[in-house]
């Protein structure tokens, strides 16, 4: 069965943000601007997406 992902983009600099904010973008993997991954769907990743949703965008790949 095929796990549910999630693709991310930063568009967003971390740059005058709060350090735990600046932590989940790391946290996610993203630490340069246009740079993606795709993660595991879980509500764990989908609350990190949440806090900093200022800063990245969900890539719709279809």
């Amino acid at each position: 069965m095929a796990e549910k992902t999630v693709t991310v983009e930063q568009i967003g600099s971390p740059i005058r943000r709060t350090q735990d904010q600046r932590a989940t973008l790391v946290g996610l993997g993203l630490n340069k601007m246009h740079r993606r991954r795709t993660l595991e769907d879980t509500p764990a990743v989908r609350g990190m997406i949440k806090k900093v949703s200022h800063l990245v965008r969900v890539v719709d790949e279809k």
